[in-house]
Formats: C-alpha cells, structure tokens, sequence
C-alpha cells in the first residue's frame, strides 16, 4: 500500500472518530439538561487568599442602586450552617462563597481556624458553580465520623445542586461528589437540585435537612413559580427520603430553621399574592413548627399538633399576623433557652425598596413563654437585609451580632457590626460596636455551631452601592474582630486584628 492510501485511511479513521465522539456528545446533552455546566468534579485546588463573592440583586435605579448588594459570602439568612465547632480536633471549619482574582465566579470555599495555633491554612476551593449569584452559596455539615459534607444550593432549577463529602475525616485538602438520591413516586432518582438549605445532624439518626423547591402553578399565575419549603433526611447522605413539603402558602416562604437536642424547628413567612404580580418582594407573617422525632410528627409550639402541608395564610403555626399590619418580616434566626422554648429574631419593614421610606426597621424577638409569644424590640437599622445572629449562652444570657449600626453605604444593605446583650430576656439591651469608621459595609453575621469563644461569629464585608473586593471576618466572644488574609504567601497565616 502506498503511503498516500496510508495517509487517507489514517485520516479517515481520524475523522470517523472525531465525528463519533461529536454525536455521543450531542446524544448526552440532550439527555442531560445540566450537563453543559455540569461541574461534578472537585476542583480540590487550594487558593492564595480569602476573597468572598460581591453579588447585588433587583437594579433599583436611584441613589442605592439595588435592593441588597454588597459581599455576600455568608448569604443568604436561609443558608445554615456555615462553620462548626469540633471539639475533638479543636478547629473551627467554614466554607462561604468565595470568587477568583476577577471576581467573575462563585467558588465553593472551604477552611478552618486551628485554635491551638491561632491560625488558617490555605483556603481548598472545592467547586466552581458557573455563576455570580450568592443564592448558590455552600452550606455545610460533619457527620459523626467526622467527614465534612458540602451541599453546593441552586437559585432555582436553572443550575444544578451538588453534594461533596471530604476524602479524610476532619480534612479538607480533598473531596469527592457524592451521587445522591431521593425517592420520588416511590422510586429511586437523582437528587440533582435544592434551595436554600439548613441543615441539622443527629447521631444515630443522621442528616435532617431543610430546603426550598420551586413548583409553578400559583393560583391565577400558572406560569409563576412557587418557593415550596420542606424536608428530607438521610442516614448517610447519599440515600434521602421522600421530600415533604412544610407549607405552600400562596407565593411561598423563606424558611430558617434552629435545632436544640432532639428538637429541629423552623420558622417561616410567605409571599402573598399581589396584583402587580411582586409577591416575592413582600413577605409578611412570623410562623413556627418543630419536630422532635426527626420529622415524623409535628406541632406548634403550645404543642397543637400540625398537619402539613399547610396552604391557609391563618394556621396553627401562627405567631403574628402582620400581613393585615402591611408590615414585611425578614426572619434573622431561630435559638432556644434552656427550656427548650423558641426564640425568633426578626426585622418587620414597611416596604421591600432600599432607603429611609420604608423604615424603621425594627429588630424584634418573639419569646415563647411556655403560654403565649411574648414579642419585644431590640434596636432598628436602616436595610431590610441587616443580617445577624442570636445566641442564648448557658447562663441565661441573650447575645445578638449584627450590622445594626449604620455604615459608610447608608440604607445599603449591612453596616458595622454591634453586639446587644440582654441579661433579662429581651426586655433591656445593651449594645457595643465591633467594627467602625469601616469603608465597607459588613454584612451577614452567621454563628457556627457549638460557637468556640475564640470564633464567635463569621462574615463578610462589601461596598453595598457598587463592585468591589469582599474580605471575611470573624470575631470573638469578647467582641475582638479578625479579619482572614487576602493573600497568602505560605501555607498557614495568622489572621489579623481589626482595630
């Protein structure tokens, strides 16, 4: 054979294969509707540096150019938890939503602070979630092993969810996807897709978590979608059960959720229908339920048994009606005392825009008192998305860490960081400022779990009117703040105190 035939058939048999490979391809994304994004691989690359995601949403064409924005790492307040308390390795883990040197891309973030050392190690970027919206931000959780469990969310059903589980017990140099199923119709399938999840973990029982799905048919708007809140559970993390809906509420609820033992509640508002069809951007109402035996039952917190899923705006899960009060609610956090009785923090507002208008903000907490809720306030900001955290000590005592004070972007989401102090139950409080003359705003105050005094709470801090770098911080139970390194010229840093 001549060396030309040789050369035709060499590039023939080239060109069969490439076409081949070419069909195959088509052939799986058009079975596929995630695949183009598809991301399933960890990058399990480590970063030089700290950096969190700005992100900004709903364009508000005036002075305070958008309904929140800023750094958003530890966004939103319906993401839990972000860090965790190991006793037994002495490290706080945290993952947040972190970006590249450009800030074009979400990146899944993973890392701790070594209290023996006083220090952090290069952050592991486990995912890149081909996006720019914080709504994809990572939540995660550590079984009893000890394996560090990554929910990767989805704003909607447009991106796909991922779950990553780390290679090594209390390691986060490597992770692994994790092909999770649920039951659906009494079949097996893939679990490819959730919104806004907290979740819980309960030894011998397993993972407990809260989420949103999104289900289009709202009564009058077939074509809208609805934010259904619910729960599922999974011994090991791979195989969950049937998704049960909580409440589907005419538009639908941000929920936010709180465990205390064997106690897992969760307390949520809803989107009313409205006529301009916004109902997404009003929010009213304060509801609570909770379970005591990992979802089988539940009940208010009078104990009045409560049948899901609930679809009345008046129900037993009822704590304040304030739709017929024209007030929007924006749900903080959810804590217990010692009684294992709720307590809620909250902001109620007049209005969904940024500026003076629709204020006061108020901060509230609603105590259950074992007869009644008892609502009290707190303090008032300026931004409906002032996020922060409230902890109920040992000793009785009510902490709340949050933007309360206002910032260098006035009526932008965030501002600098307080810390209130209540020794009576809500009824008094004394407040001191953590951070100030800041040129950021600082913005969503997250506790970890099992908080250690060293690292009490954990955020992040952006320009609430325009695109900028976003550092992270953590302070302690004193009120010392610590701000993480941008860059990282070794392996480990110490982080640096915030005058």
């Amino acid at each position: 054979m001549k060396k030309e035939q040789v050369r035709f058939l060499i590039t023939s048999c080239f060109t069969m294969l490439m076409l081949l490979m070419t069909i195959n391809v088509q052939a799986e994304k058009k079975n596929s509707k995630f695949l183009p994004q598809d991301t399933s691989q960890a990058l399990n690359a480590k970063d030089d540096g700290y950096r969190g995601i700005w992100y900004s949403n709903q364009p508000s064409n005036d002075e305070y150019v958008y309904k929140y924005s800023g750094g958003l790492g530890t966004y939103p307040a319906n993401h839990y938890p972000f860090s965790i308390y190991v006793p037994k390795v002495n490290k706080t883990f945290f993952c947040y939503g972190g970006t590249d040197v450009e800030g074009k891309t979400l990146l899944h973030m993973v890392s701790y602070y070594d209290h023996a050392t006083k220090q952090v190690p290069r952050p592991t970027i486990v995912l890149d979630k081909k996006t720019d919206d914080a709504h994809d931000n990572p939540v995660m959780n550590i079984d009893r092993d000890g394996y560090i469990w990554i929910f990767s969310t989805s704003h909607g059903t447009s991106r796909p969810s991922y779950i990553h589980k780390s290679i090594k017990p209390y390691d986060i140099s490597k992770f692994e996807k994790v092909d999770a199923t649920k039951i659906e119709n009494g079949k097996e399938v893939s679990m490819d897709n959730f919104s806004y999840v907290q979740s819980w973990y309960q030894k011998g029982k397993g993972f407990f978590n809260l989420f949103t799905h999104y289900d289009k048919g709202i009564p009058g708007q077939p074509k809208k979608s609805r934010r259904i809140i619910g729960y599922t559970h999974s011994k090991d993390g791979k195989q969950w059960s049937a998704w049960k809906d909580i409440a589907l509420i005419e538009e639908g609820h941000y929920q936010t959720s709180g465990q205390y033992r064997n106690k897992i509640a969760t307390t949520f508002n809803f989107h009313p229908i409205t006529q301009d069809g916004a109902g997404l951007n009003y929010r009213s109402n304060l509801y609570y339920v909770e379970t005591r035996n990992f979802g089988k039952t539940w009940q208010s917190a009078s104990g009045k048994r409560v049948s899901f899923p609930l679809k009345e705006i008046k129900n037993d899960a009822l704590v304040k009606d304030y739709y017929n009060l024209g007030l929007n609610v924006y749900i903080n956090d959810l804590a217990f005392d010692k009684r294992k009785r709720p307590v809620i923090l909250y902001i109620t507002s007049k209005g969904y825009e940024a500026g003076p208008e629709n204020g006061p903000r108020e901060w509230l907490t609603a105590r259950y008192t074992g007869k009644d809720w008892e609502i009290l306030p707190l303090t008032t900001s300026d931004n409906n998305y002032d996020m922060g955290s409230l902890y109920i000590e040992k000793d009785g005592t009510w902490r709340v860490i949050a933007p309360t004070g206002d910032g260098p972007q006035k009526f932008n989401t965030g501002g600098e960081v307080y810390m209130w102090v209540s020794t009576d139950q809500g009824k008094n409080w004394q407040g001191s400022p953590l951070t100030q003359n800041s040129t950021l705003n600082h913005s969503y105050v997250r506790k970890p779990i099992h908080a250690h005094d060293d690292f009490y709470a954990f955020w992040a801090d952006g320009n609430g009117r325009e695109p900028s770098v976003s550092r992270l911080y953590f302070c302690n139970k004193k009120g010392e703040v610590f701000m993480l390194p941008t860059y990282m010229s070794d392996e480990f840093a110490t982080p640096a105190k915030v005058d």
